[in-house]
């Protein structure tokens, strides 16, 4: 028998029960639709936080309190970083661009009749250059404005909507923060949440010296981030950082820090350590279909091989091979994962797109993912089909002219 017309023989058989040739793929669709989905998951997951970092920008140091260590060992108290810290910073850091101090808060604001809780973010007026944003309307506050503890408040390009008006519209408009009124005098760009806790365009910027004396009454900061100059590595900045706020806050040589410096690069490879852990979880047990469809189709043929078994007897008759019988059966195999795994591509890719779409998920199918899944399916294929194609190979001639 030709290579040609075992192919045709087999592409016969499975016309033949096209149902039966539809739930055995099933488990294939599902598996690889499964691993198809949850791959673009983790992938558009994972380039949003590369977008999000990119665009805070590479060379931004951030600075958190820490705590406070007593004889060698953390205790429960936590340490302040003040304004009088990024004054320092600012003042005596010799490899830093921008120091841009932040309090926040969230607050209840009100606008006609509507009210919320947002996050309110005092901070410097070179928040939008060190943070890599632009006004999309308006402007952004002054030192003058700052120095002189104007109410003056620039919304995150998320909180128009939410409030329920154009963001050209609200300019030199009145907003209530906290009960006391502000004047919006500008609009930041969208930035987006890209896997963060917190979205930063879900909040309201306001002077520091506003929030500070007006609002928060206080001078403890949530953080200050610093902008490093540029061709200047990292880890000296961080050194240099490290200098002033020991010096600061009185820490003797030895001592352990009592505040934290943070990098982009370190959130980013935090954040990616996470997703690819989620990500190969839910792959591995999207895998598991795949394996389950493999069963199914190894169970499928070989329950074929014992209804064949006279049609074997009568090709091995005629002339038909071990090699024959055998590749006859596995072609079948292979062309229902195939088959199946091209389906399963499909609605995997679908699924991907759905989840964009309806849930807001990032999602990015990548073609990579498409082909180890496609190969996977085929291999699937053949090693499941391996053994019922050998047991109908080996089937005795005569014996299987004789089975009823």
């Amino acid at each position: 028998m030709m290579i040609g017309e075992t192919i045709r023989v087999a592409f016969s058989s499975i016309r033949a029960n096209k149902l039966r040739a539809g739930l055995t793929m099933l488990g294939i669709i599902i598996g690889v639709g499964a691993v198809i989905a949850v791959v673009a998951l983790g992938t558009g997951a994972q380039r949003a936080i590369e977008a999000r970092i990119k665009a805070m920008g590479a060379n931004l140091l951030t600075v958190y309190p820490g705590q406070q260590f007593m004889g060698g060992r953390a205790s429960d108290v936590r340490v302040s970083l003040t304004v009088d810290d990024a004054t320092a910073l600012e003042r005596d850091a010799k490899l830093l661009v921008a120091v841009q101090p932040e309090l926040q808060r969230s607050l209840q604001v009100k606008y006609s009749n509507r009210n919320f809780n947002i996050n309110i973010l005092g901070t410097t007026p070179n928040y939008p250059a060190v943070r890599n944003y632009t006004i999309t309307h308006g402007r952004m506050f002054t030192a003058g404005d700052d120095g002189s503890r104007q109410r003056y408040a620039v919304l995150g390009s998320a909180i128009p909507a939410m409030i329920g008006v154009n963001p050209v519209a609200i300019i030199n408009q009145t907003i209530q923060i906290r009960g006391q009124p502000f004047e919006v005098i500008g609009i930041l760009s969208e930035k987006g949440a890209a896997g963060s806790f917190q979205n930063p365009d879900e909040q309201i910027i306001i002077p520091l010296s506003t929030a500070r004396f007006r609002m928060f009454g206080t001078d403890r900061l949530r953080s200050i981030a610093v902008q490093v100059r540029d061709g200047v590595p990292l880890d000296q900045a961080m050194v240099d950082i490290e200098r002033v706020v020991r010096r600061e806050h009185k820490i003797r040589p030895g001592g352990d820090n009592d505040f934290q410096i943070r990098n982009q690069q370190d959130i980013l490879a935090t954040q990616q350590q996470t997703t690819e852990t989620f990500k190969m979880l839910l792959g591995s047990i999207a895998a598991v279909s795949l394996v389950v469809g493999g069963i199914g189709i190894m169970n499928i043929m070989l329950v074929s091989v014992t209804e064949r078994t006279r049609e074997i007897g009568v090709r091995k008759a005629l002339g038909a091979t071990k090699i024959n019988v055998m590749l006859q059966f596995l072609i079948e195999a292979l062309v229902l994962c195939l088959f199946g795994g091209l389906l399963g591509v499909i609605f995997g890719t679908l699924g991907a797109q759905a989840m964009s779409k309806f849930l807001g998920w990032n999602t990015f199918v990548s073609p990579a993912a498409v082909g180890v899944a496609f190969i996977f399916s085929a291999l699937v294929g053949l090693f499941f089909g391996l053994w019922p194609a050998r047991r109908a190979a080996m089937l005795n001639t005569i014996d299987a002219l004789r089975y009823e």
